[in-house]
C-alpha cells in the first residue's frame, strides 16, 4: 500500500509542477486605469460647435489616421479623444475658424476577437464594462471541452503586444484577443 501512496503523491506533484498558470501581467490591470487611446478601426464622433458640415462620425483607418474636412489627414493612433480634439481645434484655428469649439467622443470601439473553445469564435463588438466572461457569453459560451477558469489574453499596451493568462473576471479592452484553451480532463 505504501508504494502506491508514494506513486500517487509523485504523480500529483508532477501534475502540479507542469501547470502553466502564470499570474496576469500587472500591465493588463494598469492599462485599465489609463485614459482610452484611439487606434485603427475606432470610430469617433467629432462635433465642431456651430459647424454642422464638419460635425460627423469618422473612422480611423488601418494606418491610424482619419480624414477631416479642411485640414486633411490627422494621425489619431495613441491619442486620447481629448488630445485629438485639441489637435483638430489647433488646426482649424490656423486659418479656417476663428475660435473653434471641438469635442471628440468614441462612437464605436474597435472589435475584440474570441478564439478557441467557444461555440462561435470570431470578431465581436466591444461594449464598455465587458469582462472575459461577458465576451465568452457573446461568443455563445464555452464548449463542453473548454477550460473555463481562465483564458489567454493578448492586448496592445504602449505599442507593445502583451499576452498572458487572465481569469474570467478580467476586464476586456477594445482590440483584445481572447483564446479559450481545451481542458485536459
Amino acid at each position: 500500500m505504501r508504494p502506491r501512496l508514494l506513486a500517487v503523491i509523485a504523480g500529483l506533484t508532477l501534475l502540479t509542477s507542469c501547470s502553466s498558470y502564470k499570474k496576469p501581467e500587472p500591465a493588463f490591470h494598469e492599462e485599465l486605469v489609463q485614459p482610452y487611446t484611439l487606434a485603427a478601426s475606432d470610430e469617433v464622433r467629432i462635433i465642431v460647435f456651430g459647424q454642422a458640415d464638419l460635425s460627423n462620425t469618422y473612422k480611423i483607418d488601418q494606418g491610424g489616421s482619419l480624414a477631416f474636412p479642411l485640414i486633411g489627414q490627422i494621425n489619431a493612433t495613441g491619442k486620447t479623444p481629448k488630445q485629438l480634439a485639441s489637435m483638430i481645434r489647433a488646426r482649424l484655428k490656423n486659418g479656417f475658424i476663428r475660435d473653434p469649439d471641438v469635442s471628440v467622443e468614441v462612437a464605436v470601439y474597435r472589435p475584440i476577437f474570441i478564439m478557441g473553445e467557444v461555440r462561435n469564435a470570431g470578431q465581436y463588438a466591444y461594449l464598455p464594462g465587458m469582462t472575459v466572461q461577458n465576451a465568452v457569453a457573446t461568443a455563445g459560451g464555452f464548449t463542453a471541452r473548454a477550460r473555463q477558469q481562465d483564458v489567454d489574453l493578448t492586448r496592445q499596451i504602449g505599442g507593445e503586444i502583451a499576452s498572458g493568462p487572465a481569469p474570467i473576471t478580467t476586464p476586456v479592452r477594445p482590440g483584445d484577443t481572447l483564446y479559450v484553451h481545451e481542458r485536459l480532463f
